[in-house]
Formats: C-alpha cells, structure tokens, sequence
C-alpha cells in the first residue's frame, strides 16, 4: 500500500516536473532516486513528505562537489604558500618538510606524516588576521591552476553536482557544505561556485582570537585546532551549526560515512555516495587510494541500499566548462 501511495504522489505532480532539473545526468536508478525523493519529500499528500523547514541537504566537499586528486586542493594551497613565503625564511632550505615542498619532495612531504602537515598548515594558516586570510585565499584561487589538468581549480567542480543543488534550493531545501576542509578556506569561495553562502558552510576550524591592531578589532588565527569536521566530527558540526537532522546526504569517502549514518537515523532519507569511476575523464579510485579512501561506506551503501552514484554510467559530463579530459 506504501508503495501504491508513493507511485500515486509522484504520477499526480509529474507536470511540475516536466523540464529536465538534471540534464548532465544519464537515466538510470541514481537519478530516478534523486527526482523521485524530491517530487514525494515536496508534496504534501506523499508518505516521505517533508515540511519545508526540515528540508536539509548536506553535502562533502572534496570528492563530492569538486575533485580531490592528486591531493586535496587546500594542502595545495599550503604548498604553493610556502613556495610563496620561501623567501623570508632561508632556513627552509635545510628545515623539514618545507625543504622537501620547495623540492617538490612529495614522497618527503608524504613521509613527514601527521606532524609534517601540521607544520606546514601552522606556518600557512594561523598567525594571520581571518581578513588577510581570506585574501590570500582568495587571490590563490583566481590564480592558481591544477597541476595535472592546468585550469583554475573552480573550473574542477562537478557539473552534475551543481545541477542537483540548483534543484533542490528550487524545491525549498537548504543546502550545506559539510566538509573536512578548512572552514575559513571554503567559505571565501562556496556563494561564488555553489550558491552556498558562508553561514551554510561547515569545515574543521581552528581557533581564533580578537584583538586590537592599530586601533581597530582584528580576529587572529591561533594554532590550535577548534573542530575537524570529519568522519565522527561531521554529525558534530552538523549538529553546532544546523541544529537539525538533513534529510539528504552526500558524501564519496569513508570520511563522509557517520555523516550518512547521522542522516540514516531517521526515516524517509536520502544518502548518496558519488562513486569516481572514470580514469578518462576525472580519475578513478575507491578502496586502496590515500585521497578520498572509499571502503567501509561503500559496503554499507551497497547493504544498506543507499545510492551509488557511478561517475562513469551516471553522469554525461563531469566539468561545466571542458577540460584536457571531460
């Protein structure tokens, strides 16, 4: 009987749906998954109704709106600030890891671990006002370019992706970024390239503190860290900065998994996994890659009957401008 009422409610509101919202999307069961919860979540009369101020969608960033290989964009903004602040730090030259990022040591950097990073991220990311930061992020990005596919790294985003968050803003849900990127890093960007403004974002934060600079209050970022949103820290986010449950996912990794479990919790969800299975024209990678790592999430998806979004079969286009490979 479920079923009959779900099929009726969709059938009675198909004329609203008419155009196509997901055109760089190829028909098969991801989209119809998609469409289908949308029409039933919006219409008053459909067993998976919801109200309009409990449609929340959220969404990983990296791997999931925009690519992440061969590194997280954010560590190569690191890197490439580093490279930009050589030269008021001759030491550098003989320091790790910053000797092995003015080599382009990758295997060094890689081999400095955990604490590598953290030297690297404290010397490009803290110390500054949250002003200064963000334009320096802001002037990377209109400059810098991938280092494989040699366009800017806004071009990288999926188109796909882009398509879905204007389809849902357009049926009443509020979309959000839940990402282990850096709060401050994504926020300068997102309304730009998503239409997600800056209070609908969500990343791992460091502190920060106020302070008098010339007589004016200044935000100074401290080298200590406030939250990481990933993996277990996402329904943490989630929960200080939303206050509600989403009723849509979004993840691609094992990182996004408690954030899709968070969401599982209650009935009449939807949770997705953007599975990258195309080497030709993106890059492919699941189980055994160091970025964007794609095992126990994808297990229960499959279990569980989530949607898998299969980035070869189910999209038309992976990029909204062409690139070396789309």
């Amino acid at each position: 009987m479920r079923h009959a009422l779900v099929f009726f409610c969709l059938f009675s509101i198909n004329v609203v749906f008419a155009a196509d919202p997901l055109p760089s999307w190829n028909a098969g069961p991801a989209k119809d998954a998609i469409i289908n919860y949308v029409k039933c979540a919006t219409n008053d009369g459909c067993p998976l109704y919801v109200t309009p101020q409990e449609r929340i969608a959220v969404f990983d960033n990296d791997g999931t709106l925009w690519s992440e290989q061969p590194a997280y964009f954010q560590l190569l903004f690191a890197l490439d600030r580093v490279r930009a602040l050589a030269d008021q730090h001759p030491e550098w030259k003989t320091e790790q890891p910053f000797k092995a990022v003015l080599e382009n040591d990758f295997k060094t950097i890689a081999a400095s671990g955990k604490a590598g990073l953290l030297k690297i991220m404290a010397v490009t990311h803290t110390g500054m006002t949250t002003d200064e930061f963000e334009k320096t992020v802001r002037n990377w990005i209109k400059t810098a370019r991938h280092p494989e596919k040699q366009v800017p790294y806004t071009k990288l985003v999926f188109q796909p992706m882009l398509e879905l968050l204007n389809f849902l803003r357009a049926n009443g849900f509020k979309t959000y970024i839940v990402s282990g990127g850096g709060i401050d890093f994504l926020r300068v960007w997102t309304e730009d390239v998503y239409g997600i403004p800056p209070e609908q974002v969500i990343g791992s934060s460091i502190k920060v503190k106020l302070e008098q600079r010339d007589g004016k209050p200044v935000l100074v970022r401290q080298a200590e860290i406030d939250l990481i949103d990933d993996k277990e820290g996402k329904p943490v986010g989630i929960h200080r900065y939303i206050g509600r449950a989403p009723v849509m996912a979004f993840g691609n990794s094992d990182g996004d998994l408690q954030m899709l479990q968070w969401t599982d919790r209650r009935e009449n969800t939807l949770k997705a996994l953007v599975h990258h299975t195309d080497a030709k024209r993106e890059y492919a990678y699941d189980r055994e890659s160091h970025i964007g790592q794609l095992d126990q999430a994808l297990k229960e998806a499959q279990a569980k009957g989530w949607t898998v979004i299969d980035m070869q079969r189910d999209w038309k286009r992976i990029y909204p401008a062409p690139t070396p490979d789309n």
